[in-house]
């Protein structure tokens, strides 16, 4: 992979990619480090707003859509830059882009702990996804770059793994916040953070970019922004609005027809943001096709998670954050154990992410059953959960990079985050519609037409009909808790049977390659 020519005199972070074990990076570990550190910001932001919700909704008025859309705002906006980031990242700098994406990270975060209404947290978070496409796809791209084959894979599933520990701390780290301050400041906490990341790559990060010139796709980008935000609105808005109703229809036929302008764009433009070649490998399209489908059921559930033990439960913010720390700690104690990097010879690439993704779904399914009876209930379903995202994370991401070219990390891990982006919105979003359809249908006649709990608690008069308006919000979230079980499940099946199938392919192909090379 090509690099920035260093200086007469080179410091550490100007050192050349490593091209065997003598010239391995000195502060390779370190770097790494700071990398997983700008990484956790962005993902503890996917889930960290699960727990102010009821703060929101109170202290803001806030409808389940103007929920869902603060959090779907920021997951769209990243995924429809990641490709057009990761594009720029190989060909401006991977470092540049990473220092800027935590600066912009770090404004947003400001404009968001401080914004006045639903409306204008909304459009902060979605600043804030500009920032968090920048340094997700610089990120993984960065770890390609400094570690040489030996060392990625183990480097790669640490890297996974911060990222499962990122969708896990959330909810915890955002409790302990909210119980001694408003809410803003689960924004707020990611200021310094950002600061502190940006001069640590600064000083520490080496500067590479990939081979050729390759110019962003900006239309690519905005087609395909337009194309998931319009499906998603139409999701959200199904239950509430009515799935025939005209807002519904439009943004649906829109963001369909946006998604397809955005593939024949992309199948013809000559430096296309989505290199569709990259699909023409299997262990790739297994990968991602798992990816996708883990993102939705988790990105959705955790969404639910948290409702669930405050507004079912009844747990605060800290209580409730508290609660999620078994999930956390199991992807911490098996990670650091190394227990996921030592699967993978075992069972292989598809058994390692079967096995995971098995779990995963298990303990979604487990919490959907038995939550109900209190917390005792969900203690198993979290754990089995940590323990899957721990086995099956670092798992998938090294199958998705090892089927890219190096000199195209960005573009490779902008594809990657695309899709997995696309599946944590998709997932609140499905899950989310599927919650609220669910309530809906069981609220009592005096609570009818409400749209979130509170509203719906606030029309009922008796302690009769508040109680058969928390039994219908149990009963949503216990359907979508196993809607996110089903789709996780699917994922590790899918995943596991086209990266078995690509392995299968492959193995005569290396094998006649040896036979020709011995003769």
């Amino acid at each position: 992979m090509p690099v920035d020519p260093a200086p007469d005199r080179p410091t550490p972070a100007d050192q050349p990619v490593p091209k065997n074990h003598g010239d391995r990076h000195p502060q390779r570990w370190l770097i790494l480090a700071v990398i997983c550190l700008a990484q956790l910001t962005v993902l503890l932001d996917n889930t960290i707003l699960g727990v102010a919700i009821p703060s929101l909704t109170r202290e803001m008025g806030a409808s389940t859509a103007d929920i869902q859309w603060m959090v779907n705002a920021y997951a769209l906006v990243q995924s429809g830059l990641l490709l057009t980031a990761g594009s720029a990242a190989d060909r401006y700098g991977r470092k540049k882009l990473l220092v800027a994406g935590l600066l912009v990270f770090g404004v947003g975060s400001v404009a968001a702990a401080y914004a006045p209404g639903p409306g204008q947290l909304i459009a902060a978070r979605a600043g804030m996804g500009v920032g968090g496409a920048l340094l997700m796809t610089t990120t993984l791209a960065v770890v390609v770059q400094v570690f040489d084959e030996e060392e990625r894979t183990k480097a790669i599933g640490l890297w996974g793994a911060v990222g499962s520990l990122g969708f896990a701390a959330g909810p915890l780290i955002g409790g302990a916040l909210l119980n001694h301050f408003w809410w803003g400041a689960i924004f707020l906490i990611n200021v310094p953070v950002a600061l502190l990341g940006a001069f640590a790559v600064l000083r520490m990060v080496p500067e590479s970019s990939g081979a050729g010139g390759d110019r962003p796709d900006l239309l690519g980008a905005v087609l395909s922004t337009i194309g998931m935000a319009g499906v998603v609105y139409a999701i959200i808005s199904g239950p509430e609005h009515g799935w025939t109703a005209t807002r519904v229809l439009v943004a649906a036929v829109v963001g369909l027809a946006a998604l397809a302008g955005f593939a024949l764009w992309e199948l013809h433009h000559p430096h296309p943001m989505l290199d569709l070649s990259f699909f023409q490998d299997r262990r790739f399209v297994g990968a991602v096709a798992g990816g996708v489908l883990i993102a939705f059921g988790m990105g959705g559930s955790l969404f639910l998670l948290t409702q669930h033990l405050q507004l079912v439960l009844g747990y605060g913010p800290l209580a409730a954050g508290l609660r999620t720390a078994p999930l956390a700690l199991m992807i911490v104690v098996l990670n650091v154990t190394g227990i996921g990097v030592r699967l993978l010879p075992l069972l292989g690439t598809p058994g390692t992410i079967l096995a995971g993704m098995g779990l995963i779904s298990a303990g979604l399914a487990g919490i959907g059953v038995l939550g109900d009876d209190g917390y005792g209930g969900m203690l198993a379903g979290l754990v089995l959960m940590g323990a899957g995202m721990a086995v099956a994370m670092p798992a998938m991401a090294n199958a998705i990079m090892s089927a890219i070219p190096p000199a195209k990390a960005g573009v490779g891990a902008g594809v990657n985050g695309t899709l997995t982006e696309f599946g944590n919105g998709l997932g609140v979003a499905v899950l989310g519609a599927v919650l609220n359809a669910r309530f809906a249908a069981l609220l009592p006649a005096v609570a009818a037409g409400a749209g979130s709990l509170p509203s719906a608690l606030g029309s009922a008069r008796t302690e009769g009909e508040r109680t058969a308006v928390h039994a219908a919000f149990a009963s949503g979230i216990q359907v979508s808790e196993l809607v996110g079980a089903a789709a996780v499940l699917l994922g590790g099946v899918l995943a596991a049977v086209l990266l078995w199938r690509a392995e299968r392919s492959a193995t005569p192909v290396r094998g006649a390659a040896e036979a020709a090379g011995a003769a």
